[in-house]
């Protein structure tokens, strides 16, 4: 065999290694995400207005990607302001948020909560990880400002887990909103999918895969997946009053998530810091009141930047 050939066969075997380990690489953020996001969720457990002593009128709005989406308004007479829940990826039913509702409408706010594209009574078969449901906050907020009941009302996004990721990207996307109030956020997909990898396979394979974590979104979601994410989306938000809490434990999402949004964050922005493992940051998520520091923090924040005195 004369060199020529040797070459072009090392040649062909060196690239052919190289197409199958990136073939390998590429095929982990693909499978993983699959299982995480092709599906749509049907809630085990649901909330109902009533168990907390509320009324809650159901609807629905659709957007722009065509999507209806089922959302509950607890309304109250001229409110200091109006706050939009959306919940995780995979559970609670933002539902769970009607606890929040009553504790709101008590202090004079209004609500809406409502669940993300693939999940409960909302349209759609895939869960987009916090890329494109801003859309889904978007038709909310469109609804809002259709409302001559809400006409100059100031509009809060509140979110936990990806529910909060999307309430950083909703605010970063949407000028229309007021303030964002953040509990256990995600900075973007692939930081807390190279977070989870690293904690379960050897470190140096996680630090491969993850340049090819956002591409493999790209071509899922057909986003600009570089830019719709928290350490981006928090940059945009210009003046507007912002908190943003986590736990120093999470073991569903690392407090390296909260700490890379606050380093990216004005510096106006309000933190919560809870020690210990609390994703949900509060223990009675559905009666807030029942946890006076927390109740008292979200509480105070609303109204130090939503009086009716300062409409």
């Amino acid at each position: 065999m004369n060199t020529s050939k040797k070459k072009k066969i090392i040649f062909g075997v060196t690239i052919g290694l190289v197409l199958l380990i990136i073939g390998s690489l590429v095929a982990i953020p693909v499978v993983v995400m699959n299982s995480l996001a092709n599906m749509h969720v049907d809630f085990n457990e649901v909330w109902t207005a009533e168990d907390f002593g509320i009324e809650a009128e159901h609807f629905f709005v659709t957007t722009d990607d065509n999507l209806k989406i089922s959302a509950f308004e607890v309304s109250t007479e001229n409110p200091k302001a109006i706050i939009i829940c959306i919940s995780g990826i995979h559970n609670p039913s933002a539902t769970v948020y009607f606890g929040h509702a009553c504790f709101f409408k008590e202090n004079n706010y209004a609500t809406i909560v409502f669940d993300m594209r693939a999940h409960g009574e909302s349209e759609g078969d895939m869960i987009c990880l916090g890329y494109k449901e801003y859309l889904d906050t978007k038709a909310i907020v469109k609804h809002i400002k259709a409302d001559s009941a809400y006409k100059n009302i100031p509009v809060v996004i509140f979110g936990l887990s990806m529910g909060a990721t999307t309430a950083i990207n909703s605010i970063g996307e949407i000028p229309e909103i007021d303030a964002l109030i953040s509990l256990s956020a995600f900075s973007s997909w692939e930081d807390v999918f190279y977070e989870f990898m690293a904690s379960q396979s050897p470190v140096f394979l996680a630090k491969m895969v993850k340049p090819f974590v956002p591409l493999v979104a790209f071509v899922k979601y057909r986003v600009n997946v570089w830019s719709v994410k928290p350490v981006k989306e928090i940059k945009k938000l210009g003046n507007r009053p912002a908190l943003i809490m986590h736990s120093t434990e999470d073991s569903e999402v690392p407090y390296a998530n909260f700490e890379r949004i606050i380093n990216n964050a004005p510096s106006h922005v309000k933190t919560f810091v809870r020690e210990g493992d609390i994703h949900s940051i509060t223990e009675s998520f559905t009666e807030p009141e029942k946890d006076k520091e927390y109740s008292a923090i979200i509480l105070d924040f609303l109204d130090s930047n939503f009086s009716n005195d300062n409409k």
